[in-house]
């Protein structure tokens, strides 16, 4: 009897290792990167398995003297380093430089049902499961050589800062549960006033997507800020996504606030492009579907729009694993974003050029950091990428700014976040794996 239990649980685990391998094999990517990239990407036929493709990067960091791999005609250099998790960065009117040493809140809620236990598990593999810093440093590059020859500690005691915008003599800062501002005059080393609540942003037990960030109008009038989802893909319900997945704009002056923009699964840098003055953003998309879609995007924000999560992607491709049904009939509204940045390729950080001072072929068009995918086989991300605009639109495919962030072996020695134009038009990279600001130039 004993015998027949024991060769009865070996087949059991043949079985299920042999369904885990066709399921790992039948989620790999079958199209190149590029077929999910421009402003008219191939949506694959949706290949999933019975659990959630699992590749991640694991995190190791730079060995002494490794530095990312720039393209040609540029050169790159550290920053800063030594770093405790940067993650976004705000240049400022005098040259100094501040940057958001933060890490996730605790979510005790985020971690319940298999999809979340597996996120949970790739989040401390890639890196991402160390504890907050919850500060933000000031960096000063004093003889302008491009390194910071100094750091202070400008304000601690926050909730996970993400966002900074400056309007005036006011630093506006998105924790991860609400916008908060404090008295700020470039040249200063260290905030001692203590932080006053603009307006709560949602937060909570869950707080899945925990990363808001935020932007000033030119007008430096309102404040725009992205709120991502509380879930992939809404499998929580509608009521764990009460005021998620959007961007809301705030007026200053009054802290009246409305929805701009729905239906964004994970929107996270923002921008207003120069030459038509319109808020552009990246968004990540949904994952396990596959390692061919969906793709994540950049896209002009519409006052109004719906953008199709978590019912529907890409202009209206429907959806079906949401708990709650679109009962209002919202597929004939989706918006198609305007342009594809490959599927899983985590794109967060976005900032627009300012003229050739990194060279013409750089001279109109956006960079985005890209985070890197845990979703996809073979790996996607983990660069700073360009997408070229022509009268104000994206053209053709990405092009590499800044890569060699994983290593022969497929670990990530840095994970690119958030990307800025510094004052003298270099672009400045937060590395929160590398722990580094990486700084890249014309040679």
């Amino acid at each position: 009897m004993l015998k027949r239990i024991l060769i009865l649980a070996g087949l059991l685990i043949v079985a299920l290792a042999a369904g885990l391998y066709f399921t790992v094999r039948n989620q790999r990517a079958r199209l190149d990167i590029t077929a999910g990239q421009g402003t008219k990407p191939k949506l694959d036929s949706i290949h999933t398995g019975l659990i959630p493709l699992v590749h991640v990067a694991k995190a190791v960091g730079w060995k002494a003297g490794e530095m990312p791999t720039p393209a040609a005609g540029l050169k790159v250099q550290p920053f800063a380093t030594g770093l405790d998790h940067p993650r976004w960065l705000l240049p400022l009117p005098n040259g100094d430089v501040l940057v958001a040493e933060t890490n996730a809140p605790p979510k005790p809620e985020d971690n319940k049902g298999l999809f979340a236990k597996v996120q949970g598990l790739i989040m401390s593999r890639a890196g991402a499961g160390t504890k907050t810093a919850n500060r933000i440093t000031l960096l000063r590059d004093k003889d302008g050589d491009g390194i910071a020859e100094t750091r202070s500690t400008l304000i601690s005691g926050l909730n996970s800062p993400f966002g900074m915008a400056l309007v005036g003599t006011t630093l506006y800062i998105a924790n991860t549960d609400a916008i908060v501002s404090v008295p700020f005059m470039p040249g200063q080393t260290q905030i001692t006033a203590k932080p006053v609540k603009l307006i709560d942003l949602p937060g909570g037990p869950i707080n899945h997507h925990w990363t808001k960030n935020i932007v000033a109008s030119p007008d430096g009038k309102l404040l725009y800020a992205t709120v991502g989802s509380n879930s992939n893909v809404g499998e929580r319900g509608a009521a764990a996504e009460k005021d998620r997945a959007e961007i809301i704009e705030i007026d200053l002056q009054t802290k009246e606030h409305r929805v701009f923009a729905y239906g964004l699964r994970n929107p996270n840098g923002m921008a207003w492009e120069p030459t038509r003055k319109t808020l552009w953003t990246v968004v990540n998309e949904r994952d396990a579907l596959g390692s061919d879609i969906v793709p994540d995007y950049l896209t002009e924000v519409q006052f109004g729009g719906f953008y199709g999560w978590p019912w529907y992607y890409w202009g209206g491709a429907p959806d079906t694993r949401p708990k709650d049904p679109d009962d209002q009939d919202l597929q004939q509204y989706v918006i198609r974003p305007d342009y594809a940045l490959g599927p899983h390729t985590a794109s967060l950080g976005l900032t627009f050029s300012e003229g050739p001072k990194l060279g013409p072929q750089f001279a109109d068009g956006a960079f985005i950091g890209q985070h890197g995918s845990w979703n996809r086989k073979p790996f996607s991300g983990y660069k700073v990428v360009f997408v070229r605009f022509v009268k104000g639109r994206p053209v053709g495919l990405p092009v590499d700014v800044l890569s060699g962030f994983l290593d022969a072996d497929e670990q990530a020695r840095g994970r690119p976040v958030g990307v800025v134009i510094d004052r003298t038009g270099g672009l400045l990279v937060a590395d929160d794996v590398g722990n580094a600001v990486w700084r890249v130039s014309a040679k």
